[in-house]
């Protein structure tokens, strides 16, 4: 369960049991990392850093000081994925959009009281959260609107909050990263384990409640695409890899609907094979956030060959460090 747990919340897992029709009681909690930390290249040393300093911010974020420029009027909100958390994910998108003049934010969301990481608790209170954040950085920031960046399960609870609880006014533009939009049947596991009673127990003992709310099939997923994956007045786009450990078919990553562009990296970039793990940590798919949220300094991404499996052994002992 160690790879699971460490990483569900990019996509898929059991369907049904667990998801509510309703958020839970408010339990979850949100958090503001402060203090700046380094940018790092992936998540093992990432993790490492974070184990010394809890509440490391990525470089460049959580500056409510910052005010938007009329060339970048938009702050960006960045939100991880599953069991990890804001510098987890991010200290290495976040410096590079705070370069580029950005101002740029990070929650912690859906932690368990007591805990030291998030993403783990329920996935409509999670949602809920992202909405709560984003009024703090409007209110700070003088915006009128954000645009969204959600990894994994980070990609889900910003579109939820956008299409279902009323998000879409305050949102430019979403971009999901390796979004289990349609979730995942995990090479297979997720159909035996809708077959055999007691699996997905096991799943949320090994992983976390969030991890069992999103598979292919669960009531959270069916939720969020009900009515359509898409709402009018946002720009929305996938980024997703065709080698994708955790979602699986890899076209459940793609949205369908008005104002959706999907992109797959090997498409652009044949040569890399970066999976679902280490999309964040990616240099070419780092870019491609870059110019897909600063459009007007657009520079060509470096396509450099990238092996099959990259980050996975990062990610295991990241949630072992």
């Amino acid at each position: 369960m160690a790879l699971a747990a460490a990483v569900i919340g990019s996509a898929a897992t059991p369907t049904g049991t667990y998801a509510q029709a309703e958020p839970l009681a408010a339990v979850a909690v949100l958090n503001v990392p402060t203090q700046q930390g380094p940018p790092q290249t992936e998540h093992l040393a990432a993790a490492r850093y974070l184990k010394e300093h809890p509440d490391a911010a990525p470089q460049g974020a959580n500056d409510f000081g910052c005010k938007p420029t009329a060339q970048h009027p938009r702050p960006v909100v960045l939100a991880h994925g599953t069991d990890s958390s804001a510098y987890s994910d991010w200290s290495g998108i976040a410096p590079l959009l705070s370069q580029a003049g950005i101002c740029v934010f990070a929650l912690n969301y859906g932690g368990k009281p007591g805990k030291d990481s998030y993403g783990t608790e329920d996935v409509w209170e999670s949602s809920a959260q992202i909405g709560t954040f984003v009024d703090q950085v409007l209110a700070a920031t003088g915006a009128t609107q954000v645009d969204l960046v959600g990894f994994s399960q980070g990609a889900s609870v910003t579109r939820y909050w956008i299409n279902k609880l009323g998000g879409a006014p305050k949102v430019g533009q979403w971009i999901g990263l390796a979004s289990p939009s349609y979730g995942g049947v995990m090479y297979g596991l997720v159909p035996i384990a809708d077959a055999v009673p007691g699996i997905y127990t096991l799943v949320e003992m090994g992983s976390s409640l969030a991890a069992v709310q999103q598979a292919a099939g669960a009531p959270f997923i069916r939720d969020l695409n009900a009515g359509g994956d898409t709402v009018p007045g946002v720009k929305y786009t996938t980024v997703g890899s065709r080698v994708d450990e955790m979602i699986q078919p890899n076209t459940n990553i793609a949205l369908h609907g008005a104002g959706a562009t999907n992109i797959v990296l090997q498409d652009l970039c044949s040569d890399d094979l970066t999976g679902h793990f280490h999309l964040v940590y990616d240099p070419y798919v780092q870019r491609l956030v870059v110019n897909l949220l600063d459009p007007e300094h657009a520079v060509t991404p470096a396509c450099v060959p990238v092996a099959l499996g990259t980050g996975i052994s990062d990610v295991i002992l990241a949630a072992h460090s």
